[in-house]
């Protein structure tokens, strides 16, 4: 039996499929984290509590230098105790239309000047239902109205959604035109209170308020009276007050988890299809002691079982001695390694050593073991039966 150390060519030709499938894993998990970061907003956009581009921090923190009671709040309750008994302004952002449309007007009712940014259609429907959503709107925006926080601001930069104004039944100013009778801000006043219809929210976020007249615009807009109620709707409105396992799952998951199940389905077809056609044999097959020898061996070296090896070859060893020196079959190990020790002078340490206690710890040791057993047997051999080989055959 030949025994040889795999080489390291040897060890990455087998662990090659780990190799890859680590290696692709890496490279999906780090393209995902880069469209991730790319694609998906620092933090909640036109929070007041967000100092990211994309947040509204940079407004609230003015207004409060100003005078203003800012009060940031994410459910309706908070909303609701925040402006009773207050003369306040409510800005309220609510994309994701968590907020029951009813519920807004029983804010709106609170407060005395309600802001409505980026409002849905059916928003508009319940609070505002003479104004319709009119899609995109970018670009300078020119002051076009009486609207005080509009005439200061003389040019607001777009970007957000613009309105229309469908009927003359109610008295509004449209304010801030982008054409085809669209305008990004809609005042309405209605029994002592105003609802604005804001749709120009870029001029909220902190990356681009200083532009133009943003500044001038927004905090006119919603420090006209000494109490601002910022609220954005939160899960916890939602009806039943429970999410759902949709609501809670971020966009990339989905997607994410997808591709590692088509990566693990390639994968299996790949090194499937390396294993071949099944094999017809007849049995019973007859195998020449040498494969199986040879196989076995093979099998120890893939796995490392160097003990397992030497306690294979000590068997064989222990009882070929107690066979030379006249021992029964019955005799323990310790009685062959007494025998052992007594037939060739070697001290018994040595011989428990070498049948019962030495462990390989490399290739180049085990061989080293594996001859020392041989000579241990033949010295025995020799000495317990002169003129025999340590084949116990009649030497000539």
């Amino acid at each position: 039996m030949t025994l040889a150390t795999p080489t390291l060519r040897t060890s990455l030709k087998r662990a090659r499929f780990w190799v890859i499938a680590a290696i692709a894993a890496i490279v999906v998990g780090t393209i995902t984290m880069v469209v991730q970061g790319a694609t998906m907003s620092q933090g909640v956009y036109l929070s007041a509590t967000n100092a990211g581009p994309e947040g509204a921090m940079a407004v609230a923190e003015v207004l409060r230098d100003q005078g203003v009671d800012v009060i940031v709040v994410d459910t309706a309750e908070d909303a609701e105790g925040a402006l009773s008994g207050t003369d306040a302004t409510l800005l309220l952002h609510d994309a994701s239309n968590h907020l029951e449309p009813e519920r807004i007007t029983e804010l709106a009712q609170l407060a005395a000047h309600t802001v409505l940014v980026e409002a849905t259609f059916g928003q508009l429907r319940e609070v505002a239902p003479a104004v319709r959503t009119a899609g995109g709107v970018s670009g300078n925006l020119e002051a076009d109205c009486a609207v005080a926080a509009v005439t200061r601001a003389g040019t607001v930069t777009g970007g957000g959604l613009g309105y229309r104004v469908d009927t003359d039944e109610v008295t509004a100013q449209a304010c801030l035109g982008s054409g085809d009778d669209i305008y990004s801000l809609i005042r309405i006043e209605q029994g002592g209170r105003a609802l604005t219809v804001f749709g120009a929210s870029d001029a909220l976020t902190n990356e681009r308020v200083a532009e133009a007249g943003n500044a001038a615009l927004v905090l006119g807009l919603l420090g006209e009276h000494p109490t601002l109620v910022w609220y954005q709707p939160s899960l916890a409105d939602v009806v039943g007050g429970t999410a759902t396992i949709a609501d809670l799952t971020p966009a990339w998951l989905s997607p994410v988890l997808a591709l590692l199940a088509l990566t693990v389905i390639a994968a299996g077809v790949w090194k499937g299809r390396r294993m071949g056609p099944l094999v017809v044999e007849h049995l019973p097959v007859t195998v020449p002691a040498n494969e199986t020898i040879d196989g076995r061996a093979r099998l120890y070296q893939k796995s490392g079982a160097r003990l397992r090896t030497l306690d294979a070859l000590r068997v064989g060893t222990i009882a070929r001695i107690g066979t030379a020196c006249g021992l029964p079959t019955s005799a323990s190990v310790a009685e062959v390694a007494g025998a052992a020790a007594s037939v060739t002078g070697i001290s018994l340490h040595e011989v428990r050593r070498l049948l019962l206690e030495a462990e390989p710890t490399t290739d180049r040791e085990l061989i080293r073991l594996s001859d020392d057993l041989l000579r241990l047997e033949t010295e025995v051999t020799r000495r317990a039966r002169p003129g025999t080989d340590h084949t116990g055959r009649m030497n000539a």
